[in-house]
């Protein structure tokens, strides 16, 4: 007898798909077969049982300059929940000078008694002092495994010394480094160049971050870990040249995890064009490219070159915090929201299309994310013994998506009337159903910290 069982659905994993019941008792997958017999009952007659999603890219309450994103530690894991996904992994950002381990306590206290779903910290690395790398080790011990290096932005990036010794560092001690690679003095000269050009509107943006510089920097970067020897995640991905540089780089034997956004898949540069001061609402690092270039990329991710769907979640008011920059492109706070409409995005301009099977779409989701950050077979997967996350997904609701009708912290959505044709309608994590046809009906403060561990 179990506490509940999910019955007659089809369950999907990475690994196949199967029409099987899946019996929980207490918050683990305690048997996955025919004809289970539960205390509770799901009919999931027509649906497709899925394991719950791991978005490893977000930026909740993250501060940027004198602006925080407007999603906080609540009502983002809320949004969370109701799109499918059941883990996070947000990030740490130290302040100049201090120490690791305090940044990290700061970080937690944030976070938990908040958090409605679990969640995992990136360590940022944005220096490379003997002092800061000593702090490493303890950083892994503490559950925080993955390192967040950028190659871009004063005051966070890394130059390519500092590159290399954080690299190193992190091969010695199994870190996993998650990069943003964009050649920061190509964007700062192409930006001083627009506006004293009187090029001021959000349209300049994605001019002044062209893709071949972004693949100038994955080069480097790959050289400077082909030198030390570290396997890295390259995150948010966006463009057909970085996508070649990857390629090459495998090719030398290099390990590369490649990390792509739906709106890399799904927008393009034309969003910059929009009347009026809109394209403000686009504005992100790196910008959506080219039609040519999403077309490389979901090409990349059909063949197993792209490896994770993330989302990059960082939500700023259009109204309010969009338009500190009306006059100046360079001051919009860079980042947009999506952390409740992935898997409904990619179901239906994936799976639906064709471009993606059932598998395949669980995979890039949920179970590569849990593999890469040492949180499988806990998470990402639906086997006995694995925590009990998991989406009765129905892939034949459709919804019509609006800043209004979603429970993002924001007052747009990149996605304003985009319809999606499939859709979450039960999430449960560990065992307890937090979002029912929805509603939330969890508990904020239901989620815990998991600890990220070196591979």
């Amino acid at each position: 007898m179990f506490d509940l069982v999910i019955a007659n659905g089809t369950v999907v994993t990475a690994e196949g798909i199967a029409h099987a019941d899946v019996g929980i008792r207490n918050d683990k997958i305690a048997a996955i077969g025919a004809r289970l017999v539960g205390l509770q009952t799901v009919d999931a007659s027509g649906m497709l049982v899925l394991p719950g999603a791991i978005d490893e890219h977000v930026h909740l309450q993250m501060p940027v300059g004198d602006v925080t994103s407007s999603d906080d530690f609540r009502s983002g894991t809320v949004a969370a929940a109701h799109g499918g996904t059941t883990t996070i992994i947000d990030f740490v950002e130290p302040e100049p000078g201090q120490p690791l381990l305090a940044a990290l306590e700061e970080r937690r206290a944030e976070a938990d008694g908040q958090v409605a779903i679990d969640y995992g910290l990136h360590m940022t690395l944005s220096r490379a002092d003997d002092e800061t790398l000593a702090q490493v080790p303890a950083c892994i011990n503490a559950g925080t495994a993955s390192f967040k290096l950028y190659m871009a932005y004063e005051g966070l990036r890394l130059d390519d010394g500092g590159l290399l010794r954080a690299l190193s560092t992190l091969r010695t001690h199994g870190g996993r480094p998650l990069v943003h690679a964009e050649n920061h003095h190509a964007i700062i000269y192409l930006a001083s160049l627009a506006l004293a050009e009187g090029r001021t509107g959000p349209e300049s943006h994605p001019l002044t971050r062209p893709a071949i510089m972004e693949a100038e920097a994955i080069h480097r970067l790959l050289s400077l870990a082909g030198v030390t020897g570290t396997p890295l995640i390259l995150a948010h991905l966006s463009c057909a040249l970085g996508l070649e540089e990857v390629r090459r780089a495998r090719a030398r034997g290099q390990t590369v995890w490649v990390e792509t956004c739906p709106q890399y898949l799904l927008l393009d540069e034309g969003e910059y064009q929009r009347p009026g001061f809109e394209g403000a609402k686009f504005v992100m690092a790196p910008p959506p490219r080219s039609a040519a270039d999403r077309a490389a990329l979901w090409a990349g991710l059909a063949a197993g070159e792209v490896d994770t769907i993330a989302t990059d979640h960082c939500p700023f008011f259009y109204e309010t915090q969009k338009t500190r920059g009306r006059h100046d492109f360079s001051k919009i706070p860079g980042g947009a929201p999506g952390i409740e409409t992935r898997l409904p995005l990619l179901y239906t301009h994936g799976v639906r299309t064709g471009r993606l099977s059932l598998e395949r779409w669980v995979e890039v989701c949920c179970t590569g994310p849990a593999r890469r950050f040492g949180l499988a077979p806990r998470k990402g997967t639906l086997a006995v013994g694995a925590d009990a996350d998991v989406i009765i997904f129905d892939p034949e609701r459709r919804v019509t998506l609006s800043a209004g009708g979603l429970h993002q912290n924001v007052d747009y959505t990149p996605y304003e009337g985009w319809e999606v044709h499939g859709y979450p309608i039960t999430v449960l994590s560990r065992g307890q159903v937090i979002v029912q046809d929805g509603e939330f009906v969890g508990e904020v403060g239901h989620g815990s910290f998991l600890e990220t561990v070196p591979l």
